[in-house]
């Protein structure tokens, strides 16, 4: 028989049993205010109110319902055993931590809990007991805890100076574990004061000034003061405190242009061409200008590609390769491509890609522009053959590729976008295997009461190591559920039996067709979006309040239904059809506004129409650099990803290869000056 996830009462032994264990330990058992779940078995409802008492951190209750589940062998218990540790994790022994990790062996929590104990071993400086766990940690993707293991590793006189850097300046914000690496290792004069202007560099780039005045306090006391006081008002600081007398004024007052740049880069660059290009040191200058032309090219003004080239310039002076982040180089490439004139500096392109670290080069967005560029200045070099092969080999290599820029090299080429045969079906034992393991069993259960985080880290911890085949039998469980978002992104892990109907579900195919052709838009459209949107979860909610399969705001659906004379009330805005007509006719609206262009109106579902009316504005761009230069990174990715789903589904729908470059339409820029005003929200 399939495993089917308990979503009613079930489990009557367990109730019986875990009544009486309420009644020994003296816990209450209660079911939460769920209205999706009003009728929850006593097991059930005993987990819920464990995680609330774990998110209150109420350690009574958490003790007693821990007894309770574990007494009636609840599938969940282990659940109710890691809150109940965690939530004291900073009183308790290593003899209580290595029992909980060797009674749950093999699980995601027995690695959930190594993490957060290598974390508290850390903040012990035990490194004894942290030097035996670490090995153990098989997700290991926990930043500061690599920080802390690379601590380990220079305290036992290993040579990391190049992964400590890199982890260093990795760092999201000031955690102890980077922050105590950096410090042990500057004060061992393996790091040093360029190390530590270089991390604050990046921490202002980033805009993450606990970092950066962490970083400058290595240096001295009066750096990370003054790191401080530019933070808060970068113009008052160059105004009173501007100067390049030392190294340290003079970082300072390249950090301050930087921090200024974040805000207003056109009185950034004011002051840097009035006073500071001349002043400050070529590989500070180069620095200055790299922040000025990101945030002009973020804010798409048409300086950005000339300042940028002006930071080049600054740091060829320096007799040194650029040191930006990757992201900062990624803007440059945007910048290039969005020239003032429309005419992409291709040359520029691939400068900003050579300087890439390696890793970010392999990624296919490098690769493809990196390509395109290649081919453009091939037409006026000697070497033309060879540049147009060598774009050929670098399209090739990612053309195969279930990718935006996998379709877009493949399209390029001249080749059919890929469209993998479909591999036989799990067959009966693959599917007994996938519904009898215990990590899967507990992921859904989990998802079905509410718990969707929790079940989603503990599915997908399971899925580490499985064969293609073993994945495929996982995501038609999560399928056959109804669980599409957990079936979609088990069934994107496969290499080389890839399964398009698992990837690319069509639930709802009636009601979404009816509305798709009442509103006049592409079915493959709405299906597109909505799998991005909400990976089909119909009761999906984002934090900002959007509501549904097609992920609408309250002010948006009112607004809809009364342009199309539909009578609606908040509370429909749950309803599937009611979503669903709603989403399908806001699409039509977008899609009229925007003369039928599919990126501007995928970006204006997600961003709101107002922006993709400014980012259109400029010169007449090729639609695929107009999708690059979107600048905010959500909305870039989202637009991307409508686009290619749109394409697949299109093939499923239709029995026919999937096309991208139609979807992409013509060049996009300013609308017809004669164009009525639009109404839109």
């Amino acid at each position: 028989m399939p495993f089917q996830v308990p979503r009613q009462p079930v489990y009557e032994r367990i109730f019986r049993r875990l009544i009486a264990a309420a009644l020994l330990t003296g816990a209450a058992v209660v079911v939460a205010p769920r209205p999706a779940h009003a009728q929850l078995n006593a097991g059930d409802a005993a987990i819920l109110d464990a995680r609330e008492a774990w998110r209150k951190k109420d350690r009574v209750r958490l003790a007693a319902l821990r007894t309770a589940v574990q007494s009636v062998d609840h599938p969940l218990a282990v659940w109710v055993d890691y809150w109940e540790l965690v939530n004291r994790i900073a009183e308790i022994q290593p003899d209580e931590a290595d029992a909980f990790m060797t009674r749950w062996a093999g699980t995601y929590l027995e690695d959930r809990f190594r993490n957060d104990w290598l974390l508290q071993l850390g903040k012990r400086r035990d490194w004894e007991h942290f030097a035996v766990q670490f090995p153990r940690f098989r997700m290991n993707d926990d930043r500061e805890v690599t920080c802390y293991a690379l601590l380990v590793d220079h305290l036992a006189g290993k040579d990391d100076r190049d992964a400590a850097l890199a982890a260093w300046l990795a760092q999201r914000d000031a955690d102890d574990g980077c922050a105590l690496m950096a410090a042990t290792l500057y004060d061992a004069k393996v790091f040093g004061p360029a190390d530590a202007w270089r991390k604050a560099r990046f921490s202002i780039d980033a805009n993450r000034p606990r970092a950066a005045v962490q970083a400058a306090g290595l240096v001295s006391d009066a750096a990370a003061k003054g790191v401080g006081e530019l933070v808060d008002n970068p113009a008052r600081y160059l105004a009173r405190k501007g100067s390049v007398a030392n190294r340290t004024q003079a970082e300072l007052t390249a950090l301050a242009l930087m921090r200024l740049a974040d805000n207003d880069p056109e009185v950034a660059a004011a002051q840097l061409a009035s006073r500071w290009d001349r002043a400050l040191p070529s590989r500070l200058a180069a620095w200055t200008w790299a922040m000025v032309a990101k945030e002009s090219t973020f804010k798409l003004l048409p300086e950005g590609a000339d300042q940028f080239q002006r930071a080049t310039l600054h740091a060829g002076k320096s007799g040194a390769d650029p040191d930006w982040p990757d992201g900062t180089l990624g803007w440059k490439v945007r910048a290039a491509l969005r020239a003032d004139d429309g005419r992409p500096r291709w040359q520029q392109v691939m400068q900003a890609i050579d300087a890439m670290s390696p890793a970010e080069q392999r990624e296919a967005v490098w690769v493809y522009w990196k390509a395109r560029a290649l081919q453009a200045l091939a037409k006026e070099s000697q070497d033309g053959d060879s540049m147009r092969q060598l774009a050929r080999d670098q399209l090739g290599s990612i053309a195969g590729q279930l990718t935006y820029y996998g379709a877009l090299a493949a399209e390029n080429l001249g080749l059919p976008i890929a469209m993998p045969a479909r591999p036989a079906r799990p067959t009966a034992p693959e599917r007994d295997a996938a519904a009898d393991n215990p990590g899967l069993r507990r992921g859904l259960m989990l998802i079905a009461l509410g718990l969707r985080g929790e079940g989603e880290r503990e599915w997908n911890y399971t899925l580490r190591g499985m064969s293609d085949r073993e994945l495929l039998a996982a995501a038609q469980l999560a399928c056959v559920q109804e669980v599409y978002k957990t079936c979609i992104n088990t069934s994107e892990r496969t290499r080389d039996e890839i399964d398009l109907t698992q990837r690319y579900p069509m639930p709802f195919r009636k009601e979404v067709t009816r509305e798709a052709k009442d509103a006049g838009v592409d079915p493959a459209f709405i299906y597109g979006l909505i799998r991005q949107e909400s990976r089909f979860i119909m009761d999906a909610r984002s934090g900002p309040g959007a509501s549904g399969l097609m992920q609408l705001m309250p002010g948006t659906a009112r607004w809809t239904a009364k342009k199309i004379g539909l009578a609606y009330t908040p509370d429909l805005l749950t309803d599937r059809d009611t979503n669903l007509r709603l989403g399908a006719s806001y699409l039509k609206l977008m899609l009229d506004d925007f003369g039928s262009s599919q990126p501007m109106a995928a970006a204006a579902y997600n961003a709101g129409p107002l922006r993709p009316r400014r980012w259109r504005d400029g010169p007449l761009l090729e639609p695929a650099i107009w999708a690059e230069c979107i600048p905010f990174n959500e909305t870039r990715d989202y637009v991307r990803k409508v686009l290619t789903n749109s394409a697949y589904y299109a093939a499923l729908l239709n029995s026919q290869p999937p096309a991208l470059k139609p979807r992409l339409g013509g060049p996009i820029g300013p609308p017809d000056p004669n164009a009525p005003a639009p109404d839109l929200p």
